[in-house]
């Protein structure tokens, strides 16, 4: 059984039980989520694809942790211009552990 769920703008294929790492959800750790975009599901023998959601089913879970993804350097270069510019960036994230899906 498994579904795909968006969040953040992306979109993530999901079982139960396992830690998905998406771009920051608010709340703290130990905090229920869910998510009602769930674009398809299927439970092993049926696929049901929604146009765009599905309204009958949900993904719980909660929150594990959250923190910061590591660090990307952005560099920006011209070249015989004298223009360099370097910045970093570090995205906040949560992980989730996936409860159940309610169909």
């Amino acid at each position: 059984m498994y579904a795909i769920v968006a969040s953040g703008g992306k979109q993530y294929k999901i079982h139960e039980g396992e830690t998905l790492r998406v771009e920051k959800i608010p709340g703290e750790t130990g905090d229920f989520v869910s998510f009602d975009k769930v674009l398809m599901f299927s439970d092993g023998k049926t696929v049901n694809v929604g146009r765009p959601f599905l309204d009958n089913i949900v993904v719980k879970g909660h929150i594990v942790q959250q923190e910061k993804a590591k660090k990307i350097i952005v560099f920006k270069y011209k070249k015989r211009k004298r223009y360099r510019k370097k910045q970093g960036h570090r995205q906040q994230i949560t992980d989730i552990m996936i409860d159940n899906i309610e169909v």
